[in-house]
């Protein structure tokens, strides 16, 4: 039985609730066609306190069209951008897995340790979404100047297949697409943004390259070493933390992986690496130049051994109770 339908020119039944965040809810729904045609996807709705605000509407619609033509196996597919009753929804890939937050608690739950080979995996597969995006051209085929400005555990998606995939451009910046108010406020989150990004400067594409390297670092020593006990104490660790030798940290690190680590966290945007491409490159032949590497399938078969092939249950958030899904529930239903 579906929580709620969402009928426009195809049909939706929302079954579960996958993610609760700050501006949006993330269901698993059935799209349904013809001769009972059916279709697992993810529904992103706007949150009921942001569906009235215009700039944040234009933003999510931006996103839509930003990302649906963003066609990468390691970036999440958007299909159909829609509204019902007034409310704007995407419908996306459905992911059979986890967020790299998921990832992290189970290891430490079930007291893993992530082999560092896998780390630098999913790092590199990050890197090659980033290098796509990075490059994306519009119609008139003019750079898009993607800059993503959210890479983060929350916003890699891991499958029990082993897919790695980037998700949630809903802060990215891109000619054309979105309102941008970078200079006068800091979008983000604190642990993982570059410290241009931090220190209210404009970016460009070497800041996800910081912040792919703020993840691989986590999923190296199993703790993110800029986090601090608030956003604006994580933002000033960004700023001003001494970048450790990572040897010294985790004796797995040999010099060539602490020398990436310590190009992708430069402050110095000289001396951190260029692009994407170049990153991915390093990564990649570090894991696979003695012939043979880390693949999907090894992803895959550590990550179902590790959940067994369960997504842990969502975390309720005090703060906001049900009043809001509620009141998505009620606007979106189809109508009798």
């Amino acid at each position: 039985m579906p929580l709620f339908t969402i009928q426009n020119e195809f049909s939706y039944d929302v079954v579960r609730k996958i993610f609760e965040g700050g501006m949006g809810i993330v269901y698993e729904a059935e799209q349904r066609g013809a001769r009972d045609f059916v279709k697992r996807v993810a529904i992103k709705v706007v949150r009921a306190n942001y569906a009235s605000q215009k700039t944040f509407i234009d933003n999510f619609i931006g996103e839509a069209k930003l990302v649906a033509d963003l066609i990468h196996t390691n970036i999440v597919q958007t299909y159909q951008l829609g509204e019902a009753n007034g409310v704007f929804f995407i419908a996306m890939e459905l992911i059979r897995g986890v967020n790299l937050e998921q990832f992290a608690q189970q290891l430490s739950d079930k007291r893993r340790q992530l082999p560092l080979e896998l780390a630098v995996f999913i790092s590199s597969r990050i890197a090659r979404g980033l290098a796509y995006a990075h490059a994306k051209a519009g119609t008139d085929g003019k750079p898009l100047g993607i800059v993503h400005r959210d890479v983060s555990f929350k916003n890699i998606m891991i499958a029990f297949e082993g897919d790695v995939k980037l998700t949630d451009f809903g802060i990215a910046k891109a000619r054309g697409f979105l309102t941008d108010q970078e200079g006068e406020v800091v979008a983000g989150k604190a642990d993982y943004m570059s410290p241009e990004q931090a220190d209210f400067q404009i970016t460009d594409k070497r800041s996800d390259l910081f912040s792919v390297g703020v993840v691989l670092a986590n999923l190296l020593l199993g703790h993110n070493i800029f986090k601090g006990p608030t956003a604006e104490e994580s933002r000033q660790r960004i700023l001003k933390f001494a970048i450790p030798d990572f040897r010294t940290l985790d004796n797995r690190i040999d010099e060539k992986l602490d020398r990436i680590l310590q190009r992708c966290l430069a402050r110095d945007l000289r001396k951190r690496f260029a692009s994407a491409d170049e990153l991915m490159y390093e990564l990649e032949y570090y894991i696979y130049h003695g012939g043979y590497g880390p693949t999907n399938e090894t992803l895959g078969k550590f990550i179902r051994e590790l959940f067994g092939q369960s997504v842990p249950p969502i975390a309720a958030n005090p703060a906001r109770g049900n009043t809001e899904v509620l009141e998505h529930t009620a606007r979106l239903r189809a109508k009798p």
